[in-house]
């Protein structure tokens, strides 16, 4: 078990499940969890985090609620997501913020201060999610500077936690 520390779980009652996927569905697009799942709320030192079954397939993080990696690979969204090239990928894996040069594409929809997945070019499978530190449009045109402040990725507590 990974060094993440969770305290303070609790099981959510069925409108608060609910208040949870509608957010992540008007986010992304996608139904995600609902009420016939077991849903619990947890902190941990970074954010809160919600097990869906066992498994941590969300979070919420500056009052925004958005899916983990491992919880972007069970849905499977395609909205707010930012592309980066190959390059980026051992970055991007290692917790690195993302920077607009590795950035190839995104989507339009994308605004400021917005939670975001990071995908690579090659097979499109999420890395990271992130805040957006500006618009979809800007993050296409691509420039100089950090973009994107990642929150969670691959190989970090959170994701290792859920490690069997």
């Amino acid at each position: 078990m990974a060094d993440i520390m969770i305290r303070k779980r609790k099981r959510l009652r069925t409108k608060d499940v609910k208040a949870y996927s509608d957010e992540i569905e008007e986010r992304l697009g996608i139904q995600s969890f609902t009420a016939d799942d077991a849903v619990d709320l947890a902190e941990s030192s970074e954010f809160k985090v919600i097990f869906v079954n066992g498994e941590i397939l969300a979070v919420v993080c500056e009052g925004m609620t958005f899916l983990t990696v491992r919880g972007i690979l069970r849905y499977g969204p395609q909205r707010k997501f930012v592309t980066v090239d190959m390059g980026a990928v051992p970055y991007v894996t290692n917790g690195a913020d993302i920077m607009a040069p590795g950035i190839v594409d995104a989507d339009d929809g994308i605004r400021q201060g917005e939670m975001v997945w990071v995908r690579d070019i090659r097979n499109l499978v999420p890395l990271a999610i992130g805040i957006s530190l500006v618009s979809g449009e800007e993050l296409k045109k691509g420039g100089k500077g950090k973009v994107i402040r990642t929150v969670h990725n691959v190989g970090d507590k959170l994701w290792k936690s859920d490690e069997k």
